[in-house]
């Protein structure tokens, strides 16, 4: 009995699953190969399961083995097909007690690397690495990602701007079809460059009131004294320069759906004005002697863990509770890892026809790709804490390098991106060359990065207070960029930058450090030149600190 028969998948099995079978095979998980990366991009994106690993069979991956599937399964399934790759396989082995996978080469003459190491016999992929995704890059022209995948391809309704298959964005999609109808306010929440406002406007479009405004207001960025007349409006003469009527958001998102971005950022004062009209539904222009009724439908974003911004006093409980009709989580890009090709494509082709240049993503046959896969390949093990907007930063950053070049030309700003990526995995391996694309210089040994969201909190900290708080001594020594430093910064409880220091906090530990500003920094913890700056900012005389501070 071939496995095929034994070991019915949603690509093989000739009649559905009954609806018990159905959920029960949607909770198993089964290791699984996407694209990430072909010489025909329109392949990417593909996936083949492989169920057969589960029971203790070999998966067999060669030119014309496994065959792979759009997502979600249609069409005719193709296998690799790429001429550079050998016919004799190299195989996949699982142990079903420890869920390692064995990556055995044998006779194959397939190039293969996991992770950024080639694997010249064989190499073992432990359980969490597959809950990870496993980056693999066959004969320096595909990638493919060894990851883990619903044994029941899951559905969801498609929306043009969110791009993706993966399963976090198939239930978010469908979360957005639930909810978009019904008239309860929903709290969009993710990391910054997730796509909050795509999916606010999302909702809007499959809402009943698609065809009425649909108005977006950054809530950081309204000045207290300007909110009651910028959210509510105000009539004429109300103040100086009021010469007309003025509509505010809510006035002019009558009837449609307004969205409050950044909500988490929204000064204390904003906030009080703004829970009022939540819970009245009504709105009071300044100077105007009555309330008027407004239908909005209100939809907010933060990046802002809004229950610690509660406890320690910058949120208001109950504007939460009334925003939070219902909450919709957006999973980070390094969380979707599967979906990495599918954007990256997507967003090439966005550049390149911005600039003219679609033929760079016409198949290469048998050249090389305009595109290195060693680049693909390195550009997805990223952690990515801009997530989808650095993403499509990074590519334009890319196509402008580009422009007008055979081979896509790595500049400073990506080659720096690059090198953030984990140098070496912990498993042995012979570290890849440099893509052929990079320029030919003499290169300093690469440093050994590491993982930023892997870097345990106390670890941070221990680096900041061993570097008097200077971030870029402590990211050297932590092994990460600047930026990302930065970034895991923001996640630790307690830890602020210079800037959030007030004037009567600063002098008092001037007077309690007599003066001395390194002292002072370091009861702060702060660095001294981040200290330095902020007591310009707030005019703190610096020439009468002692000499040398």
């Amino acid at each position: 009995m071939s496995s095929e028969t034994q070991y019915p998948t949603a690509q093989t099995s000739p009649l559905p699953p009954l609806p018990r079978e159905r959920r029960q095979r949607s909770r198993t998980r089964v290791p699984a190969l996407t694209i990430l990366y072909h010489p025909d991009l329109s392949r990417v994106g593909e996936c083949a399961r492989l169920p057969e690993l589960l029971w203790g069979g070999e998966a067999l991956i060669s030119r014309s083995a496994p065959d792979f599937f759009k997502a979600p399964v249609q069409g005719q399934p193709l296998p690799l097909g790429d001429h550079y790759l050998s016919r004799t396989p190299w195989r996949l082995r699982r142990d079903p007690e420890t869920a390692t996978v064995r990556l055995l080469i044998g006779e194959s003459r397939i190039r293969v690397a996991a992770d950024g190491a080639s694997i010249p016999d064989q190499r073992d992929l432990t359980a969490e690495e597959l809950r990870r995704g496993v980056v693999l890059e066959l004969a320096e022209r595909i990638v493919l990602l060894l990851h883990e995948l619903p044994e029941i391809p899951g559905l969801a309704p498609g929306y043009p701007e969110l791009i993706g298959e993966n399963e976090g964005i198939l239930r978010l999609r469908n979360e957005i079809r639930h909810v978009a109808d019904l008239d309860v306010p929903v709290l969009i929440r993710g990391e910054t460059g997730t796509g909050k406002e795509l999916v606010a406007r999302a909702i809007h479009v499959a809402s009943r009131r698609r065809g009425q405004p649909c108005l977006c207001i950054n809530m950081g960025a309204i000045p207290p004294s300007l909110a009651p007349s910028e959210l509510f409006g105000a009539v004429r003469g109300a103040f100086t320069g009021a010469v007309h009527d003025q509509a505010g958001y809510f006035q002019r998102a009558d009837g449609g759906t307004l969205f409050l971005d950044e909500i988490g950022e929204a000064p204390a004062e904003v906030q009080v004005i703004l829970l009022r009209v939540l819970e009245t539904g009504e709105a009071q222009r300044i100077g105007s002697p009555t309330a008027q009724k407004v239908d909005v439908r209100l939809l907010a974003a933060t990046d802002v863990n809004l229950e610690r911004a509660i406890e320690d006093g910058r949120f208001r409980a109950p504007l939460l509770h009334r925003l939070a009709g219902y909450q919709i989580v957006i999973p980070p890009l390094r969380e979707r890892r599967d979906d990495f090709g599918r954007l990256l494509v997507h967003f090439l082709r966005q550049e390149l026809s911005a600039i003219g240049e679609e033929r760079r993503l016409l198949p290469a046959g048998p050249a090389p790709p305009w595109l290195p896969a060693s680049i693909v390949a390195r550009l997805t093990r990223h952690d990515w804490p801009g997530n989808v907007r650095q993403l499509r930063n990074a590519v334009r950053q890319i196509v402008i390098d580009s422009r007008r070049s055979e081979t896509v030309q790595i500049g400073p700003q990506i080659d720096r991106l690059l090198r953030e990526v984990e140098a070496q995995p912990e498993a042995a391996g012979e570290p890849l060359p440099s893509p052929p694309s990079a320029p030919a210089r003499r290169r300093k040994p690469a440093k050994l990065y590491r993982v930023p969201s892997q870097v345990p909190a106390e670890e941070i900290l221990a680096a900041l207070r061993d570097n008097a708080w200077e971030v870029k001594p402590a990211a050297a020594q932590l092994g990460i960029s600047r930026p990302s430093l930065y970034f895991q910064m923001k996640k630790i409880p307690g830890v602020r930058k210079a800037s959030d220091l007030s004037r009567a906090e600063i002098l008092q530990e001037q007077e309690q450090c007599h003066g001395d500003l390194a002292a002072a920094a370091q009861r702060l913890e702060v660095s001294r030149s981040g200290l330095l700056q902020r007591m310009q900012q707030l005019g703190i005389l610096i020439d009468q600190l002692p000499p040398g501070q």
